[in-house]
C-alpha cells in the first residue's frame, strides 16, 4: 500500500529543482493565497523565506539528485481552503513571480490539483493540521 500525499512533482519540476539547487543550495517552496503571481508556488533558496505561525510545511520533499529534502510550506489560511486537495507542482513556460528562483529560466512552476480520494484522506492522520512553522 502506498501511503498518500499531499504533494508530487512532474518530472519536469524535478529536474527543475535539480538544476536550482545545483545553482543556488538548499531549496524551498511557499505556496501563498494571494492573486496572480501570489498564487503560484515559489522557490526560494532555504530559509529565504520566512515562515512563521500562520505557515504550515505541507510536505518535505525527496528528490532524485537532490541532497536535502525540499521544505513545501503553504499560509495556514490557504490550507484550510486546499485541505481536501492533492497538489502536483509543475513547471510550464512563461514568466513567473520575479521573486521565484526559476524565474530567469523563462519557464515558472505551476501547481495542478485534484480532490483527494477518501482513501488519501483516511491515511493523512490528521489532514487539516499539518506540521506548523516556527
Amino acid at each position: 500500500m502506498t501511503l498518500a500525499s499531499r504533494i508530487a512533482l512532474t518530472p519536469a519540476a524535478a529536474r527543475l529543482l535539480c538544476q536550482l539547487r545545483a545553482e543556488h543550495g538548499p531549496l524551498m517552496f511557499h505556496q501563498s493565497g494571494g492573486c496572480c503571481d501570489g498564487s503560484s508556488p515559489m522557490c526560494f533558496p532555504a530559509g529565504e523565506f520566512r515562515t512563521g505561525s500562520s505557515d504550515v510545511l505541507l510536505a518535505s520533499l525527496d528528490v532524485d539528485g537532490v541532497a536535502e529534502p525540499i521544505g513545501f510550506w503553504m499560509s495556514a489560511d490557504q490550507f484550510e481552503r486546499w485541505h481536501h486537495t492533492h497538489l502536483t507542482v509543475d513547471v510550464v513556460p512563461g514568466r513567473g513571480g520575479g521573486f521565484s528562483l526559476e524565474a530567469p529560466e523563462g519557464v515558472r512552476f505551476l501547481i495542478r490539483s485534484r480532490l483527494l480520494t477518501d482513501e488519501e484522506r483516511d491515511q493523512l492522520d490528521d489532514p487539516r493540521r499539518p506540521p506548523v512553522g516556527p
